[in-house]
This record gives structure tokens, C-alpha cells and sequence, in this order.
């Protein structure tokens, strides 16, 4: 009787060490995954905002400037891994299309003052497209009266109406 316990006494020791370590390879195999969908939701962002914003380094200057707003182009470059001389044609471009908001660092002492870039919020930049593809869209439905001829006083119709709604105010 005394084997028969001990032989118990091992079995369930040996058991508990075997869940143990199986319950360690789980969590870590899901950790492992909740990493992977959390990289592809971020690839899947950059992706959508690099057809938005035309180009991938545009999208992760956007992205870098919406996490960390009032930076100098030097704090974006490093902290995007870009060239400084990309960052700051991108920069100069995204400011000129009011993606972008600039403003002059503040320092205290003497010296160069740089410029700050602050990107401006997800809703506003969707906004400011919307009007564009909507203009785009009618262009495109109207080219068969241009093309025709029918195009007589110069005007089209706009069919295409493109309305966004901000969810809080309904």
C-alpha cells in the first residue's frame, strides 16, 4: 500500500509539473498570437492610411505624429526609422495639404528654434477626402456628357453625394 501511494504521490506530482509547463507554452503560444493580430491590425492601419495619405512613409509619419503630437522633424525621423531628408519633404508636404499642424518650438535660451508637427485628428483627415473622392467620383460619372458633348452651359450634375456623420452628434 505503501508503493501504491507513493507511485500516486509521483504520478500527481508529475502530473502538475507536466500542466504547469503545458499551461506555459499556452499562454505563451497565446501571447505569441495576440502579438502577430495586434502587428497585422497595425500593417492593416498603415495600409489603409498609405492609400489615404498616397504613401506608406506619409502614413507612418501620420501615425507617429498622432502618438506623439508636437514632435521636431528630427524626433520623427528617428522615431519612424526614416531618412531625416524623407521626414522632412513628407513633412513639408503634409503641412502644405493641412494633414499636418506646425508651429515654432518655444525655447527659453538662445538658438535655432525648431518646428513642431501635430497631426491633425483621424475624423478631420477623413473628412478633408471625403469632398476630394466625391469631386473624383463625379468627374468620372460625368465624362460620357463631357465626352458627348452634352456638356452644353458647362455644368454637370453632381449624382454622387458623399456625407459623413459624426456618430456623437446623432
Amino acid at each position: 500500500m505503501a508503493d501504491t501511494d507513493i507511485e500516486n504521490g509521483d504520478s500527481a506530482d508529475t502530473g502538475e509539473e507536466h500542466g504547469g509547463d503545458s499551461g506555459e507554452s499556452t499562454r505563451d503560444r497565446l501571447e505569441s498570437e495576440m502579438d502577430r493580430v495586434v502587428d497585422e491590425f497595425d500593417q492593416g492601419v498603415v495600409d489603409l492610411l498609405a492609400w489615404l495619405l498616397d504613401t506608406e512613409t506619409r502614413a507612418r509619419i501620420y501615425v507617429y505624429l498622432r502618438q506623439s503630437p508636437a514632435s521636431t522633424s528630427k524626433e520623427t525621423a528617428e522615431g519612424t526609422g526614416l531618412y531625416p531628408s524623407t521626414v522632412r519633404e513628407s513633412l513639408a508636404e503634409l503641412t502644405d495639404e493641412e494633414i499636418l499642424e506646425r508651429e515654432k518650438r518655444e525655447n527659453e535660451g538662445a538658438g535655432n528654434n525648431p518646428y513642431e508637427y501635430t497631426a491633425i485628428p483621424p475624423s478631420d483627415l477623413v473628412g478633408g477626402l471625403v469632398g476630394q473622392i466625391q469631386d473624383e467620383l463625379n468627374a468620372i460619372v460625368n465624362l460620357d456628357q463631357v465626352l458627348d458633348g452634352d456638356d452644353e452651359g458647362g455644368e454637370t450634375e453632381d449624382p454622387v453625394r458623399i456625407e459623413v456623420r459624426d456618430t456623437d452628434e446623432e
